[in-house]
């Protein structure tokens, strides 16, 4: 068949196709019906020349010069067609990108501009798929400022110019379907700034990257099949601060260094099942560039780090973690993001993701950008992520990481350096809105999981629900937990006196109760008090070798009988002596049974397994955490003689008594009160026991109370205090 010549690009037309900066393509390229027949046009760059194949019909397009074919063919509709493209060389036959409807519909595109796609990483980014009957990738990504926006990548050799995306109306969202293109291709989006400078950026929705410092994106899907229904059937039985649970905080890349994610999943399971965790705390596993930030500083939300394998890697690991009977909490990031210029920073040309003011947007303590909360658009780019982790990878809660950096205008900023809301405050009214939404969704569409705040200051309602106002005037946030990092500092800094010195700190002991009921809390002693010269746990407490031990045992005793849940670092169960470290992790060696104290770190690993079973076993450590009538001091003053002496108590009312003597001596015939409808009791842990590395001052038969009142209980039992010990109590 003859080819005409075919109507020549305006100029204009042709100029933007050129420089990447057109934002209907596909008005021009591919197949259009025009007065005489229908007209073909191409932009391959490089080929030699380009031909039309409808079943039996082939026709050579003219060559227009600068990569534009063309030709007018006298049909009577537009054909199903695809391209002969020659090179120097080769031949390839292929669909033509430009051919093809939109891949969004308008109520995607509708949410988006709503800020409210809840599962905006299925419409947002790259997925293989088949479109109109042929196999490829859909691309498409939000750049409401560019002036074009082209796909670069492994498939095109990393030239964009044949690849041109069109804008969907005034979303600010660009699309293309790039037949032929599938799983493990890498690429990037080339942007065209509003003033014609070009930024090639990795995809912000990307669910899978290069190894760092590798930064392209990776086209990607799932093909896990999950072996965990029963676990998710049955963590919706009972809210988080109800329920036992205690936390192991892991940073995977160093837990054991040189793993991956499916090595880690043949030993990290089998590890904190032994020691009886119900929970591991994953520092962040999104995409980061540097490794030293151990992951705080995202480039990547949506992909978990390709350090230590794929998503789906990473999803067997946290299946396994599940079949284990191991809830799997993971850090998360919305607060900032460095500013890589291959990422998120001024990612079309102006600030977007980050806020438009300068002031706002610098982050003063980490040299990064905050987020602008108040955009749907970023809002809505936080809460999907949040969603996404949850539904995608089965993550049983987010620890939301620098809470109050989002809270407050005026975070870690001088005068001068913020403005105040539209009330005159200091809150960032977008951030605590931000917040509530993400709180909100999570709960409604994923049941039993648990939102915490790594939370720092006294803001009124952290973890009180969304639609409760409190006397400040503001819905709570709806977290389901709190860090406590009051009681983390004040505990801390009083274990770190001399034993001698104690008494005249005993409120750094105590103070944690006249606030413990104000929000559902857990007890961190997370990495960020095992670094930078703040020195391993162990290693802060006083005294010799032996006493430094004896602290450590007497204060996780302490810890997992306060109310709230638990939080401890990983190398802390082993009394590890040096601070973490990023590039070497845990000292394992210190358990190696040819290593001369290896008893000594042994012991201590065996007392955490045993806080931990106990715990499980005893409602009244963990059910009734957040209500007062869960504890009772029988005595809180004894300054003089270091000792803290508690109840716990059931929804039955059944007690748990735990008695704290922090001085290194041992105290005969120390009188307790105690209720009087215990006919006896029975010490059921006991961290001064010989086999934990203590001086073996134990009790291994019951105790029975005197019916003389003490302590203002009606009752009274007299026992031996062990040296720097927690003794834990209950009915026999």
């Amino acid at each position: 068949m003859s080819v005409a010549p075919a109507p020549a690009l305006d100029p204009g037309d042709r100029e933007r196709l050129l420089a990447g900066a057109h934002h209907s393509p596909h008005s021009l390229l591919g197949a259009h019906p025009v007065d005489g027949g229908i007209v073909f046009r191409a932009l391959r760059p490089y080929a030699l020349g380009v031909s039309v194949l409808a079943g039996e019909l082939r026709a050579d397009l003219h060559h227009d010069g600068n990569g534009f074919f063309s030709g007018l063919l006298p049909l009577p509709e537009v054909p199903e067609y695809r391209l002969l493209v020659a090179y120097e060389g080769t031949v390839l036959e292929t669909e033509d990108a430009y051919r093809f409807l939109p891949t969004l519909g308008e109520l995607d595109l509708h949410l988006i501009g709503e800020g409210r796609h809840e599962q905006l990483w299925q419409v947002l980014g790259a997925h293989p798929m088949t479109h109109q009957g042929v196999t490829g990738t859909r691309f498409s990504v939000w750049a409401p400022n560019a002036l074009g926006v082209r796909v670069a990548g492994s498939f095109n050799l990393w030239d964009g110019t044949g690849w041109p995306m069109r804008s969907l109306g005034s979303s600010g969202v660009w699309e293309l379907f790039a037949p032929g293109v599938g799983e493990g291709e890498l690429y990037k989006f080339e942007i065209t700034r509003p003033d014609g400078s070009k930024t090639l950026r990795a995809d912000p929705l990307a669910r899978r990257t290069q190894v760092p410092p590798e930064t392209a994106s990776v086209v990607t899907s799932s093909h896990h099949e999950w072996g965990d229904a029963e676990w998710l059937a049955r963590r919706s039985e009972r809210p988080a601060h109800e329920a036992p649970f205690s936390v192991y905080e892991v940073h995977l890349p160093s837990w054991r260094p040189g793993s991956t994610y499916r090595q880690l999943a043949d030993q990290l399971p089998a590890y904190v099942k032994d020691l009886g965790f119900t929970h591991v705390e994953l520092m962040p596993v999104a995409e980061h560039p540097f490794g030293g930030s151990w992951g705080y500083q995202v480039t990547g939300f949506y992909a978990p780090t390709a350090r230590l394998g794929s998503p789906d890697d990473f999803r067997y690991l946290v299946d396994r973690l599940h079949r284990a009977g191991i809830g799997v909490i993971m850090d998360w990031v919305p607060a900032h993001f460095p500013r890589d210029d291959w990422a998120l920073a001024e990612f079309d040309g102006r600030p977007l993701y980050e806020h438009a003011d300068p002031l706002r947007a610098a982050h003063p303590d980490w040299g990064t950008l905050e987020f602008d909360f108040g955009r749907n658009e970023v809002r809505n780019f936080l809460v999907a992520n949040a969603v996404y982790w949850l539904e995608e990878f089965h993550i049983d809660g987010l620890r939301v990481d620098a809470v109050a950096s989002m809270l407050y205008l005026d975070y870690s900023r001088e005068p001068g350096q913020w403005t105040p809301n539209a009330h005159g405050g200091r809150e960032n009214l977008e951030a605590v809105a931000f917040l509530q939404e993400m709180n909100a969704t999570v709960y409604r569409r994923v049941p039993g999981v648990v939102t915490i705040a790594e939370e720092s200051t006294a803001w009124d309602g952290v973890t009180r629900a969304t639609h409760h106002r409190g006397p400040s005037g503001f819905g709570g946030l709806g977290f389901g937990l709190k860090w406590n990092m009051g009681w983390m500092h004040d505990s801390l800094q009083y274990m770190g006196h001399d034993p001698v010195h104690r008494k005249y700190h005993h409120h750094e002991m105590t103070f944690s109760m006249v606030y413990a009921y104000s929000e559902n809390y857990l007890l961190p002693i997370s990495h960020d008090e095992v670094v930078h010269g703040k020195r391993s746990l162990v290693s802060k407490m006083p005294g010799d070798w032996w006493q430094r031990r004896a602290n450590h045992r007497a204060y996780l005793g302490f810890m997992w009988a306060h109310p709230g849940k638990q939080l401890l670092f990983m190398g802390q169960e082993f009394a590890q002596g040096a601070e973490w470290s990023e590039e070497r992790g845990p000292d394992w060696w210190l358990l190696d049974p040819h290593y001369g104290a290896e008893a000594d770190h042994r012991g201590v690993l065996d007392l955490v397994r045993d806080l931990n079973t106990v715990y499980r076993a005893t409602p009244a450590l963990w059910q009734r955490d957040v209500h007062p009538d869960g504890f009772r001091w029988v005595v809180g003053d004894a300054a003089d003689d270091n000792v803290l002496a508690f109840l716990r108590y059931d929804a039955d009312g059944s007690p748990l008594l735990a008695v704290c003597h922090f001085a290194p001596v041992v105290r005969h015939d120390y009188r307790l009160g105690v209720p009087e409808d215990v006919p006896a009791w029975h010490e059921v842990l006991n961290t001064d026991a010989a086999r934990y590395g203590g001086s073996g001052v134990v009790r291994p038969d019951p105790v029975k109370p005197e019916p003389q009142p003490w302590h203002g209980l009606p009752a009274s039992i007299r026992v031996t205090l062990p040296p720097l010990a927690t003794v834990w109590l209950r009915p026999a």
